[in-house]
């Protein structure tokens, strides 16, 4: 572990989204975003729903979507646990396939709509064609 980093675990209640050494580390807090570095002094405090942001050693970022949990910092490790962590795109992936199911469903209820007048329609046709026999 060099000077400039600390070890970051971020735990979800069905994985371990990310345990390794992290550069920096953005996450949203009450009062907004707040970041660590490493050395950062001991602390405890919550993360909220939103957006984490961490930098790795070799300079890339990565990203995960979180519901609200709970951060301590101490002795340059990082421990953030919450109850969901997602990337960013198997969010966009689950919202993509919800919004394909409700199209699917609207379809199906468009088409019963239309099964609806179909039916009132040729109900009224026979109605119809029942009041003329009796006319006649």
């Amino acid at each position: 572990m060099s000077m400039s980093t600390f070890s970051l675990k971020i735990v979800a209640c069905n994985k371990v989204f990310y345990d390794g050494e992290c550069e920096v580390l953005i996450f949203p807090a009450y009062d907004g975003e707040m970041a660590v570095m490493a050395h950062h002094e001991q602390m405890t405090s919550t993360v909220e729903i939103g957006e984490i942001r961490f930098k790795l050693p070799d300079g890339t970022w990565q990203e995960a979507v979180v519901s609200d949990g709970l951060i301590t910092v101490d002795h340059n490790r990082v421990n953030i646990i919450v109850y969901s962590a997602e990337k960013p795109e198997e969010i966009d992936k689950f919202r993509a396939e919800a919004a394909l199911e409700r199209a699917k469903e609207q379809m199906q209820a468009k088409q019963s709509i239309m099964e609806y007048h179909i039916s009132q329609a040729s109900l009224s046709r026979a109605m119809a064609r029942l009041k003329g026999a009796r006319g006649n």
